[in-house]
């Protein structure tokens, strides 16, 4: 039974196992009431509660990583995996995933660059970790799907909101960051030191806790609503309790604080300098983690209380710690004024106030304890000569943790330079770096190198072979970025007029009877059975843009040739050329274009951006052909045709420019040579594409919608998985600006498309929060194609 409400925290157990310092705990769901504990040890424990329901027993102790294990979260039950995963972060930079039952991962995840230190689950199986490489990573099963940049320091936090699609990362760079769909949505500020825990409060509020020593609880609309303090180091870790917005927290102040109301209702003291971790149970109990490697159980509930003795010897412990007055603690003391024993006569005001008194020359600490009524031993204080060194990674440097930073003076006059290491590390390699950071001369090596082996008394591990890659790097990582306002002055499209293409125009009120092809609303053959069947997706192949008026576009291209400066004038003979290119791209004459006739086009499309459109639209109409296809698509000129296409879909362009660049862009997938290129080049092409939906004109939506799902295209016959993450953070993204019903038509073609025949692609929409996104167009009355269509995708949903 549950204690009455407001009833203290007292020890339940202090269970030893880990070798080394407890980093990350996590409550299981699996067995039912126990926990998980990660450790400097390289080890994970899964525990158990025993039977007398006062004690918990180690199940099992899993390995994997080579280094230090940091966090620690449970990935939700699935069909495959009834009893859930466990996931595990470490210093070794990667991820190791477990079932209940087996020591040895089921498999690892490889990715980042550094230490990962924070993980979160949310529904579907994905899985979000957040490294001190900057980055933050979203997992579906076994594969990497998206990377979330933005963050200037190590991300030390993360957390998927109950929202589909939300996450949180806090970072070392005292920012929080909200994602939606992969791409970050808005930052708050507020902290004035690194982030390190958060914890979710309910859809529309979360928790954060920081080096600054405060808790802040915010609004996800970005409103900071509160700020609490009490803590006066560094906090660490932050949980909540289960149906309530009271918590708990952790930190460098040797103490658990719970919070309730708003308010902290009690203060635990450890016999450790760092509490790590917190994780609070269903029945209400708080596991803690901290860096003497003992983890410890504290509850409300009497009946689950410790005995007598257990919490004498726990009393007895904390009263031997020994306090050192520089971590501030205890606030600035001064040993000459301090009361003597009988200060401890006076009763304290509130729960956890500390009282210093001098007693034989030696200052001791104590704390009050309103539910026992008197006041308990927490420590000696101890003289300048505690070492804060002894508790693990204590140091900070650049966000980071390391096991020492030394200071450097190179010269009497010049400078102090800091120098962090790890007992990890290999000690010339460190000087060697540390060395060119700061610009100083090589001869030092010898010197520094020996500085610190003797600082470190040779505490050194074998070293694993150093890594000099660029944190940064890594082909194929998906860049969110940022949209930039749309052009100001909304550019008419230049060749619009009556016969341009306009898909599915005919409006008539009664719905299609299921047969009409929807981008060309042609009739097909049709059986007498009027079920509405599916035939919008999985798309097969590419849809095009293939209207055209060459008698308009060669009538503008002399007119803006006759302007053009001397250096771009196509002469006659050129603008006959052009014309016969585009006679034989527009037609279906057996002739080929021929190499002078790409010249002069690639020329032409080279002109100042002010005139080339008429020159980029005889592009967009040649690049169909086969030939016109391979010869600016193969390995030859690949790379500046890219280049040049992408140059123009540059927000503050002209939109005359970016709709027919994203048309050519379109055209390339007819051919072989075009989808390669287009594949290749996906990431920077789709970065790129998207910064077009901040753009106010609706062609210009059509055709980025159709780039979308010319890649869905490619995507369904590929199944590359990462590729279709990118490809549904798009669609995400441009759905919720997008207006234009046949771009929203496209868009979810693509959507079909992409998570057709793919359980992990279906899983990633849910996760991103698709559905909810795509509902409102099941009841769209005109075009009907739109409904059904949305209808066929969310019974995939």
């Amino acid at each position: 039974a549950m204690a009455g409400e407001g009833g203290a925290y007292r020890l339940r157990c202090s269970l030893a196992g880990h070798g080394q310092d407890v980093r990350g705990l996590t409550r299981g769901l699996f067995p039912q009431g126990g926990f998980v504990s990660v450790s400097r040890d390289r080890t994970a424990r899964l525990w158990a509660p025993d039977g007398l329901n006062r004690r918990f027993t180690e199940m099992h102790c899993m390995s994997g990583h080579s280094n230090f294990v940091s966090c620690v979260c449970i990935i939700p039950p699935s069909d495959l995996y009834p009893r859930g995963l466990i996931a595990t972060g470490g210093n070794d930079h990667n991820i190791c995933i477990f079932t209940v039952d087996n020591p040895a991962p089921l498999y690892i995840l490889k990715g980042h660059k550094n230490t990962v230190c924070s993980l979160s689950s949310g529904k579907f199986g994905t899985l979000l970790s957040g490294s001190w490489d900057t980055t933050a990573k979203v997992w579906l099963s076994d594969r990497c799907m998206m990377t979330l940049q933005g963050h200037t320091a190590a991300i030390w936090a993360v957390k998927i909101l109950p929202e589909q699609g939300l996450m949180l990362t806090g970072s070392a760079d005292k920012t929080i960051k909200l994602w939606k769909a992969g791409r970050c949505e808005r930052t708050f500020t507020g902290h004035e030191d690194c982030v390190r825990g958060l914890a979710i409060l309910s859809e529309m509020e979360f928790l954060s806790c920081a080096n600054d020593a405060s808790v802040r609880r915010w609004q996800i609309s970005g409103e900071c609503l509160q700020v609490y303090y009490g803590h006066t180091n560094y906090i660490y870790s932050i949980s909540v309790f289960p149906q309530c917005k009271d918590f708990v927290t952790t930190g460098e102040d040797r103490s658990l604080r719970i919070w309730k109301q708003g308010e902290c209702v009690q203060t635990i003291r450890l016999p450790a300098q760092s509490v790590w971790c917190c994780c609070v149970l269903d029945n209400g109990d708080i596991v803690v983690g901290a860096s003497d490697g003992i983890i410890r159980v504290f509850t409300e509930s009497l009946e689950r209380t410790a005995s007598a003795e257990e919490i004498q010897a726990f009393e007895n412990e904390l009263s031997q710690a020994s306090i050192d007055p520089k971590t501030g603690d205890l606030g600035d003391i001064n040993a000459d004024d301090l009361p003597g024993r009988e200060h401890l006569k006076e009763p304290g005001t509130r729960d956890g106030q500390t009282r210093l008194i001098k007693d034989n020359g030696k200052v001791e600490a104590y704390q009050w304890s309103v539910s026992e009524g008197r006041w308990i031993k927490i420590g000696d204080v101890v003289g300048s000569s505690g070492a804060t060194q002894q508790t693990s990674g204590k140091v900070l440097f650049e966000g980071k943790e390391y096991d020492y930073v030394f200071t450097i003076d190179v010269n009497e006059s010049g400078p102090s330079y800091k120098l962090p290491y790890n007992i990890t590390d290999d000690p010339w390699l460190t000087a060697y770096n540390f060395l060119q950071k700061n610009d100083l001369n090589p001869m030092f090596l010898d010197q520094v190198a020996k500085f610190i082996m003797d600082n470190t008394k040779g505490q050194t591990l074998l070293s694993t072979s150093a890594q000099f890659s660029d944190p940064f790097t890594g082909a194929g990582r998906y860049v969110p970025g940022s949209s930039s306002g749309s052009s100001s002055i909304p550019a008419a499209d230049p060749f619009t007029g009556a016969g341009r293409y306009v898909p599915g125009s005919a409006s008539n009120a009664v719905a299609p009877v299921g047969g009409v092809d929807p981008y060309t609303g042609m009739g097909a053959y049709q059986s007498a059975a009027a079920e509405v069947e599916n035939i919008y997706f999985p798309k097969k192949d590419a849809v095009t843009f293939d209207q055209a008026n060459p008698t308009q576009i060669l009538g503008k291209l002399k007119e803006l040739n006759g302007s053009a400066t001397e250096e771009h004038k196509l002469t006659e003979d050129d603008l006959i050329t052009l014309e016969k290119l585009l006679s034989v791209t527009c037609n279906t004459s057996s002739e080929t274009p021929t190499a002078q006739q790409l010249q002069t086009l690639w020329r032409a499309v080279n002109w100042p951006e002010d005139i080339v459109f008429p020159a980029l639209d005889i592009l967009r109409l040649s690049v169909r052909h086969p030939t016109v296809n391979e010869n600016f698509c193969s390995e030859k000129d690949h790379v500046q045709f890219i280049v040049l296409l992408l140059k123009f879909l540059n927000p503050k362009g002209k939109q005359a420019n970016q709709l027919l660049a994203l048309r050519a862009l379109c055209n390339c997938f007819v051919s072989q040579a075009g989808q390669k290129l287009m594949m290749e080049q996906r990431d920077e092409i789709m970065t790129q594409a998207i910064e077009m939906k901040s753009s106010n004109n609706k062609n210009i939506h059509i055709a980025l919608a159709t780039l979308t799902l010319n890649y869905a295209v490619c995507l369904h016959k590929v199944n590359n998985i990462e590729g279709k993450a990118q490809c549904l953070s798009v669609i995400s993204t441009v759905m919720e600006v997008v207006q234009d019903l046949e771009a929203i038509f496209r868009l979810l073609v693509a959507l079909g498309t992409l998570i057709s025949d793919d359980t992990n692609a279906v899983q990633l929409a849910k996760s991103l929060g698709v559905d909810s996104q795509i509902k409102k167009y099941a009841s769209v009355s005109e075009p009907a194609k739109v409904k059904e269509c949305c209808r066929f995708v969310l019974n995939l949903l």
